[in-house]
């Protein structure tokens, strides 16, 4: 049976990596997905990995109906055997239903991907909804670490390195951007107390591409 899938976790926990996973193993084996991102670091209408791992996506729109995007598809010749859904958080709740009728209506597997809460330890709507009507919840199990070599179970927003709890829920940066808007993972007990790496002095443990040493 057709499943939407909530795949779920911190920043850094390889989210993108296995969605660009999953979507090699099912293209090697003749298969066609229906790929959608929404701000991805590379751009839009990019899915993209810390790995440096990249495909191409369709940039979700504010408002836009899923469901009837994937009919239109169809109707037109188009083909998709599955669809991947990264970035999830952002979506609307009203699209959150959208994917799961696709699964119900077209019988396709859906596989979303997404960030469980923002950096006051909310919920995002978008995940909050997979959580109510996925058949099923994966909690990736790479664990991203924070700063102190803790698991990290929080994500943080910086500004130059401080953090910071207040203001809107969706500001677009990047891990470890210390001169600007930037995120960090964290454990609980650093969360709460504020802690981040720049303000330890303590060096970043997830660097955007992992490092590679000539042997």
């Amino acid at each position: 049976m057709p499943e939407l899938v909530f795949f779920s976790g911190t920043m850094d926990c390889g989210k993108s990596t296995l969605a660009l996973q999953i979507e090699h193993n099912r293209s090697a084996r003749g298969l066609k997905g229906m790929i959608f991102s929404r701000d991805d670091r590379a751009g839009r209408g990019k899915l993209s990995s810390r790995l440096g791992l990249v495909t191409d996506a369709v940039e979700i729109r504010d408002g836009q109906d899923l469901y009837a995007y994937l009919v239109d598809h169809l109707s037109h010749g188009g083909r998709a055997d599955y669809v991947i859904a990264d970035e999830a958080q952002f979506l609307a709740e009203e699209q959150i239903d959208q994917l799961a009728r696709v699964v119900d209506d077209l019988g396709l597997d859906v596989y979303a991907f997404g960030i469980t809460t923002d950096f006051r330890s909310k919920l995002f709507p978008g995940s909050q909804r997979l959580v109510e009507l996925a058949d099923r919840v994966e909690v990736l199990q790479v664990e991203a670490l924070c700063w102190c070599g803790a698991r990290a179970t929080h994500n943080a927003r910086t500004v130059g390195g401080v953090m910071v709890v207040e203001g809107a829920q969706v500001v677009v940066g990047d891990v470890n951007q210390a001169d600007t808007i930037g995120y960090e993972v964290l454990c609980r007990r650093h969360h709460r107390r504020r802690m981040t790496a720049a303000s330890e002095k303590a060096a970043a443990l997830s660097p955007d591409v992992l490092p590679v040493q000539a042997v």
